[in-house]
C-alpha cells in the first residue's frame, strides 16, 4: 500500500466479505469487486477518491475448495493485493510498477512472465491480436527476461457472464508459481461475441498475499509462512492436516463473524456453520487461545475484528453442535441412513460424507436428495437446496465427471510420468477440476495427448467395476489413492477396464461410453510443483 501510495494511488480499505448490491456472488472473492462501478462508468473515481488510481488489500472468501483445505495450497480465506486504474495509466506503468515492486522492493527473482499470444478468428468469435505492447515493455525493462506466450485460456480475462469488459493479461511467475496477474481491460464483449474498444479502459491487478508470502519467505507452502506458524503452534493435536484445517477455518470464521455473519442453515450463515462444525468435530481443547492468536495477528489492520463477539458465537455453536455430534456419531455407527441423520439428528450431510470417506464407506447421495425433495414437497417448505452450496451432490453429470477424473488421472500419469498423483479435485454439474503433482506447465502437445487418450478410452466403451478389499491388497494390486487420507480397513477399488484402478467411494457410471467427448479447457500452476486442470464433457 505504501509503495503504490507514493506513486499516486489512493489507499482504499478492504470492503466487507458480504458484497454490497451484488447478489450474483455470496462472498467477496477478488479485489476488483468493490471497484466494478468505476469500470462501468456508474461511479466517478476522481470524485470519490480524488484520483483515478487506487490500491487495496482485499479480504476474500472462496468456498469451492472447502474439502481440499489441508493440502499445501488451498484456503477459504485469503487476502488479495491489487492496484487499479480507471482510464488513467495503462500497460507501461502497470508493468513497470509490478517489476519494480517484485524485484526491487521485495528482492525476488522473476522466473518468467506470460503474455497473450493472440487468438485467431472463428465462426463465432473475431480475431484478437497478440499483446505485442506488453511484450515490448517487458523486453525493454529486462532484455534477458523469458517471456512466454499463452492463449485465451491463460492470458485473457473476462467477461463475467456473456457480456462486459475484458482484455489481455500478463502474469508474473516466481518459483514456478503465478503470483501476480495484471489485467488490461481494453474491450467490451457484446452478447453476440463482438468485441468493441472500451471507452473506460482499466488496469485491474491481483496478487494473492499468501502465495506472495511463500515466495518472499522462501517457504515450501503457505502453512510454513508466518501467516500460519503462530496459529498452528497453538493447535495441540498431532495430525498435520487437521491442524491446517483448524487454522484456516477458524481464521475464516473470525472474519465472517466480524462482518456480521452468524451460523445459520442457509446462505452466508451456512458456510460459517459448515466451517465451524468441521473444526468442532476434531475436539480442539483450546479454541479461545487459537482465536486470540488469530485476532491479535490481524486486528491492527482489520480493526472490526471483535474477539469477544467471535468467542461468544463460536462457543455457542460449539455447545449446540457437540450434542448433535455425539448423537449423530452413535447413529452413524448403527448404520442409520443419511436422510434420518440429517432430519432427525441434525447431522449435516457434508459431515456424514467426510466421516464416511475416512472409513471407506459409500454414501448414497442420490437417495438422500430424493428423500429430501419428497420431504420438502410434503412440508411445503419451498426452501432452495442451499445446503448444497456447490459443496456436495451427485447428480448424473457429477457422476460422469467423477468417472472422468479417474481417466484423466491415469492419462496424466501415462503422458507425463508416474510422479503424477492427485492433489485435490472439485466437481460440479458443469465441469471438473483436478489438481496434480507436476512441476512444468503442460505443453499444447501434452494436453492434446492427454485429451486424446481419455477420449480413446471413452470410445473403447470400457466397463467400470468395483471390488471391496483390504487396504494392503488394494496397494498390492497397484490401486491409486490419496494415501494421506484416512481410509478404513476395507476399501472400494474402482477399475475402468484395464486402464485405471483407484481407491474411491464412488459413485461412477457403468461404462465409459456414457461420458461424451472430453475437453481440457485450462491448465495452470496453483502452488510449487502442483498444477490444476479444468475440463468439460461435451
Amino acid at each position: 500500500m505504501e509503495f503504490f501510495e507514493k506513486r499516486g494511488h489512493k489507499i482504499v480499505p478492504s470492503s466487507s466479505l458480504v458484497p454490497e448490491n451484488d447478489p450474483s456472488v455470496l462472498f467477496t472473492t477478488a479485489g476488483m469487486q468493490q471497484f466494478k462501478p468505476y469500470y462501468t462508468g456508474d461511479k466517478d473515481a476522481q470524485k470519490d477518491f480524488g484520483t483515478l488510481n487506487t490500491v487495496s488489500v482485499q479480504k476474500c472468501v472462496r468456498t469451492s475448495d472447502i474439502e481440499e483445505v489441508g493440502d499445501d495450497s488451498h484456503l477459504t480465506f485469503f487476502e488479495m493485493l491489487g492496484n487499479f486504474s480507471f482510464n488513467s495509466y495503462g500497460k507501461q506503468e502497470a508493468i513497470t510498477y509490478a517489476h519494480e515492486f517484485i524485484t526491487k522492493e521485495l528482492g525476488l527473482a522473476i522466473d518468467y512472465v506470460s503474455i497473450f499470444k493472440g487468438d485467431p478468428s472463428t465462426n463465432s468469435e473475431q480475431a484478437i491480436p497478440c499483446d505485442e505492447e506488453s511484450y515490448d515493455i517487458w523486453k525493454k525493462i529486462d532484455p534477458s527476461l523469458e517471456i512466454k506466450e499463452f492463449g485465451k485460456e491463460d492470458n485473457f480475462w473476462g467477461p463475467t457472464g456473456n457480456e462486459g469488459p475484458c482484455g489481455p493479461t500478463t502474469e508474473i511467475y516466481v518459483n514456478g508459481v503465478e503470483i501476480w496477474n495484471l489485467v488490461f481491460n481494453e474491450y467490451f464483449r457484446e452478447p453476440s461475441g463482438r468485441l468493441t474498444p472500451l471507452k473506460i479502459k482499466g488496469v485491474d491487478t491481483g496478487m494473492g498475499f499468501e502465495r506472495l508470502t511463500v515466495a518472499a519467505q522462501n517457504k515450501r507452502h503457505i502453512f510454513e509462512t508466518d501467516l500460519f506458524a503462530n496459529i498452528i503452534s497453538k493447535i495441540k493435536i498431532g495430525d498435520e492436516k487437521v491442524k491446517r484445517i483448524v487454522a484456516d477455518h477458524l481464521r475464516t470464521s473470525c472474519f465472517l463473524i466480524s462482518d456480521g455473519i452468524t451460523p445459520a442453515n442457509t446462505d452466508h450463515g451456512y458456510i460459517l456453520r459448515r466451517l465451524l462444525r468441521r473444526v468442532i468435530r476434531h475436539k480442539i481443547n483450546n479454541p479461545d487461545e487459537i482465536l486470540e492468536t488469530i485476532v491479535s495477528q490481524y486486528v491492527k489492520i482489520y480493526k472490526n475484528l471483535d474477539l469477544v463477539k467471535i468467542k461468544q458465537i463460536i462457543n455457542e455453536e460449539k455447545t449446540k453442535f457437540e450434542k448433535t455430534l455425539g448423537l449423530g456419531l452413535k447413529q452413524f455407527e448403527k448404520g442409520i441412513d443419511t436422510f434420518t441423520l440429517f432430519t432427525t439428528y441434525g447431522f449435516p450431510i457434508e459431515l456424514t460424507r467426510e466421516i464416511a470417506k475416512e472409513k471407506g464407506i459409500e454414501v448414497d447421495i442420490k437417495d438422500f436428495e430424493e428423500k429430501m425433495k419428497e420431504h420438502r414437497e410434503i412440508s411445503r417448505a419451498g426452501m432452495e437446496e442451499k445446503f448444497k452450496g456447490g459443496l456436495a451432490g451427485h447428480s448424473e453429470m457429477e457422476i460422469k465427471y467423477h468417472t472422468a477424473t479417474h481417466l484423466l488421472h491415469q492419462a496424466l500419469r501415462e503422458i507425463l510420468g508416474d510422479h503424477v498423483v492427485q492433489k485435490g479435485s472439485n466437481i460440479t454439474p458443469k465441469r471438473l477440476r483436478f489438481d496434480f503433482s507436476h512441476s512444468d506447465k503442460m505443453t499444447d502437445e501434452e494436453k492434446q495427448k492427454v485429451e486424446n487418450l481419455v477420449n480413446q478410452k471413452i470410445k473403447e466403451k470400457l466397463s467400470v467395476s468395483v471390488e471391496e478389499m483390504r487396504m494392503e491388497e488394494a496397494k498390492k494390486r497397484g490401486a491409486l489413492g490419496v494415501f494421506e487420507e484416512k481410509y478404513g480397513d476395507r476399501v472400494k477399488v474402482y477399475s475402468i477396464g484395464d486402464f485405471s484402478k483407484e481407491i474411491c467411494g464412488g459413485p461412477h457410471v457403468k461404462n465409459t461410453s456414457e461420458l461424451g467427448k472430453f475437453k481440457i479447457q485450462k491448465e495452470e500452476a496453483i502452488a510449487a510443483g502442483v498444477r490444476r486442470a479444468r475440463a468439460v464433457l461435451e
